[in-house]
């Protein structure tokens, strides 16, 4: 009875990872740093989340600031502005993720493909170059590509029998596109990697016995690579909608002009103008949290979905 109660105690939880610990306790010395670096920068902060819930005064302090409750969240609801941020945000997120999302997959496929492998380098390093552009070098290049004033566009376009030039950058109707389209230019490339990664792990007698089977080039793109881009593919959705509501902040902050608001302006773009221009704190990290709190939110679903529909998810 003694000795059963004995392994019992023995193959505890509790047990099992304390003695995995000393057994191997150079690895989670190793791990240490890292950990803690996460904690300060990571968790700690989260400390100033309660602001969201005060009337913050920086001279008070955090708990000599009086308590505000619900106050800026309402206050952010009430705003009839707050609708309008809100369609934005999700409309650009979900458009982004529409267009930009299947692009770098086609990509990966028909790079695939190529048989000299001296194009196919040539052709990665060309794609992913424009990766390494700054935002603000880019928008800059937007702008003077976009300008009524000799712009590219304008050129081609008065060549082609418009009647005139147009400010594109101060079209509100013209601000998603010229930020999903930079996008897909920018990153496109860049988000091949994981998937050729990917590919690159596929077994090539595969491809030899569907050849041998009279499988032509599309059905074994179909029946071989896709099936094995599908895992990383679900987690890659995964995670672009479980950061639906945080656009690319700064480049729709510097493509944002009084006449393009209609459209530019999202909740990132507000927290800043609000928290960093008008030294709003509480409202700020209020809207702020609201965000972070949807983000959440769609993780999670969407995490839950793909688990049940393809079995691959993050938990």
């Amino acid at each position: 009875m003694s000795r059963g109660r004995t392994a019992a105690v023995a193959t505890t939880p509790g047990k099992r990872l304390g003695k995995r610990i000393a057994s191997h306790w150079e690895f989670y010395l190793l791990l240490l740093p890292a950990i803690v670096i996460t904690i300060i920068f990571k968790y700690i902060p989260i400390y100033g989340v309660q602001i969201a819930f005060r009337d913050y005064n920086p001279v008070q302090g955090f708990f000599g600031s009086p308590w505000a409750g619900w106050e800026w969240f309402e206050r952010f609801f009430n705003n009839y502005n707050s609708v309008r941020m809100i369609r934005n945000t999700v409309l650009l997120s979900l458009y982004s993720i529409l267009w930009t999302f299947p692009i770098p997959i086609i990509l990966s496929l028909l790079i695939n493909q190529v048989r000299s492998k001296k194009f196919q380098r040539v052709t990665q390093t060309v794609i992913y170059a424009p990766h390494f552009i700054s935002v603000m070098v880019l928008c800059g290049m937007l702008k003077i590509f976009l300008s009524p004033y000799g712009g590219l566009i304008n050129i081609i376009a008065q060549a082609l029998g418009a009647p005139q030039a147009v400010n594109f950058i101060d079209e509100a109707s013209a601000f998603r596109t010229i930020y999903i389209s930079s996008s897909i230019w920018q990153d496109a490339g860049w988000g091949t990697i994981i998937y050729l990664a990917t590919l690159s792990s596929v077994d090539i007698s595969l491809h030899e016995a569907a050849k041998v089977d009279g499988a032509n080039t599309l059905q074994r793109i179909l029946h071989i690579d896709v099936p094995a881009l599908v895992p990383i593919i679900v987690i890659q959705l995964i995670m672009s909608f479980g950061s639906l509501m945080n656009v690319g902040f700064e480049k729709a902050l510097l493509l944002q002009t009084p006449l393009n608001k209609e459209t530019s302006e999202i909740i990132a773009t507000y927290v800043y103008e609000q928290g960093m221009l008008k030294a709003m704190y509480s409202f700020s990290t209020a809207v702020d949290l609201f965000n972070s709190a949807v983000n959440i939110v769609l993780l999670t679903l969407v995490n839950t979905v793909c688990k049940k529909l393809s079995d691959v998810s993050f938990l």
